[in-house]
């Protein structure tokens, strides 16, 4: 993920998540009618008199709310669903037969990385290609804004993406809605970046007035429209924050009752410690609290799930409000720089890489990324994803032990190599997880789905990149391999995990469910067919069994493609 803050300075934590926005669209009459489309389940109206925009016939409908299945017609005039009823007709401009399939509330990512990517890919092919009709950025601690008054005067007359270089929220949800977006969009502001712009990089408590900067830059985010405060504690600068820091920033999000969504401080070793802090942290300030990606990583901390949950439901039993969420995979994905302690990542790029060379630097950085290795289960289950430094190709989709017999060299030599040459920018994913309990954490009543990935197209400068396979497929994963195979639950039990419980999240009161009067942002599938058919070393490939997305009414895809001059109906929630 990009560190926003300062282009100048190096992209920290997960370049792996840049971020982009999905992108959607509305399918004008002529756009259905094109030859390309034939074989879709696509018809005119047969009636002169329009009474709706578009008709979904035949469906399943899951409504979002947990209850049984049922099969009803779906009417939808300006972008809204008007009435469900088996007796619609085809009084309509637009006729879609859904044939028997699954017909969804579009599926709500909370936990996303999409941000500017959704500048270079505004159709939010990756996500939108898994049934997202709406993307939450500015995760763990990063958004692509808000920058400080120095960096603004000096970059002010740059482009940034072909758009006027931004401030704030406000100037880059306007980029946004110029470029025109395929699906609704809306974003955290990230404690890094206020840390950064008022404290900078390095291990110290703010000063008073340090902090107070830091909560009117929140304040003033808030008011332009973020949903909340995103922190990033395993990453810096955020890790470098202290207890009251936190709690005064997060009692400015409770005042606004905006969401507190935290990467937490460890994810393994220390993983109920953590919990307790970022709980602690919300008792204390009384905001809303989202654990971010929730997990057990490495295999002497499986054990522990049951234990981490029992901790979030007290916290929700006494009163708190209180979810988390999860990807489906048994892989996470960050940056190899996390290899090294973060007593010697403090600074810029050239600072850290010049430890590198210090040798008695180096010898505690090499240490403790031996040690990462080793508690990881070893260098076959590290996975380099993407190096991007010209002669490193060779390495991108090969395992570290794969890449050190292409380099020649031990391990310790190699990661070295790795980041000296990229610039710490190195991509990785790290197989650590269980199966079973990834079962138990998606099962939960209190847990949502998320991709905590970025868009990605597999055309353009973005398919360059080797994200992990969840940008491609999350929500698809979970529904096919997890929930249909598997059979973690039933599907009407999954559905409000990827919808309703995310939508009450981030209190958006017309989306998320299949009702009169909310938003048609609609998915069609085939519960029988729908997959993630990306992997690990060949990401960019789309989900199948996604056969219609709406995104406030307007059709996108149709048949599992893009429909062809299609308009881009998504909005800033």
């Amino acid at each position: 993920m990009e560190k926003h803050i300062d282009e100048n300075k190096r992209i920290s934590r997960r370049t792996f998540l840049r971020t982009t926005i999905a992108v959607g669209s509305i399918a004008s009459l002529a756009a259905i009618e094109n030859k390309g489309f034939a074989k879709t389940a696509i018809t005119q109206g047969y009636t002169t008199r329009e009474r709706f925009d578009t008709i979904i016939a035949n469906g399943i409908i899951y409504d979002g709310g947990g209850k049984a299945p049922y099969k009803a017609n779906i009417g939808i005039r300006d972008g809204k669903i008007t009435a469900i009823s088996d007796k619609l007709g085809k009084n309509c401009v637009e006729y879609i037969d859904a044939k028997g399939q699954a017909v969804s509330p579009g599926f709500i990512d909370i936990h996303g990385h999409t941000d500017t990517n959704l500048l270079q890919a505004n159709f939010g092919d990756s996500k939108i290609h898994q049934g997202i009709t709406s993307d939450v950025g500015g995760n763990c601690g990063y958004s692509p804004f808000p920058f400080s008054d120095e960096v603004y005067e000096k970059r002010k007359n740059e482009l940034r993406y072909g758009f006027p270089f931004w401030k704030n929220v406000d100037g880059f949800y306007d980029a946004l809605r110029k470029k025109g977006i395929g699906i609704n969009y809306k974003s955290y502001v990230g404690h890094g970046d206020l840390r950064d712009i008022a404290v900078g990089d390095y291990d110290v408590s703010a000063t008073p007035e340090q902090l107070k900067k830091m909560c009117y830059m929140l304040e003033e985010q808030l008011e332009m429209g973020v949903c909340g405060l995103s922190f990033g504690l395993e990453y810096t600068p955020g890790s470098y924050g202290r207890t009251d820091e936190f709690i005064e920033l997060l009692k400015v999000v409770a005042k606004h009752d905006a969401l507190y969504a935290i990467h937490m401080r460890n994810e393994d070793d220390r993983v109920e410690e953590a919990i307790a802090e970022a709980i602690s942290l919300a008792k204390a300030s009384g905001a809303r609290l989202e654990i971010s990606h929730l997990k057990a990583q490495n295999q002497n901390n499986w054990h522990k799930v049951p234990n981490m949950l029992k901790l979030i439901h007290d916290a929700e039993k006494s009163g708190m409000d209180i979810h988390f969420d999860r990807y489906p995979y048994t892989a996470f994905s960050t940056g190899l720089d996390c290899f090294i302690p973060l007593a010697q990542r403090q600074g810029s790029t050239k600072e850290i890489l010049a430890r590198l060379d210090n040798p008695s630097e180096e010898k505690i950085i090499r240490e403790y990324a031996l040690g990462r290795v080793r508690r990881l289960g070893g260098p076959h289950c590290i996975l380099i994803a993407a190096c991007f430094a010209p002669g490193n190709e060779k390495y991108t989709g090969k395992y570290l032990d794969e890449c050190c017999q292409i380099a020649g060299l031990d391990m310790w030599p190699t990661i070295k190599y790795l980041l000296k040459s990229e610039k710490l920018a190195v991509n990785m994913a790290g197989f650590a997880m269980k199966e079973d309990n990834l079962r138990d954490i998606l099962n939960d009543p209190l847990a949502m789905v998320i991709t905590d990935g970025s868009v990605y197209s597999p055309e353009g400068s973005l398919s360059l990149e080797a994200p992990h396979p969840r940008s491609y497929g999350s929500f698809t994963n979970y529904l096919g391999k997890y929930v249909r195979d598997k059979k973690f639950c039933p599907l009407e039990t999954a559905i409000p995990k990827c919808t309703s419980l995310p939508a009450h999240q981030l209190h958006l009161n017309d989306r998320g469910w299949i009702k009169e009067g909310y938003w048609a942002d609609i998915v069609v599938f085939d519960p029988q067919t729908i997959a993630d058919v990306a992997t690990y070393g060949n990401p960019h490939q789309f989900s199948v069994g996604i056969d219609h997305v709406l995104v406030n009414g307007s059709h996108e895809i149709a048949g599992g493609k893009r429909i062809p001059n299609c308009k881009l109906a998504g909005v800033i929630l």
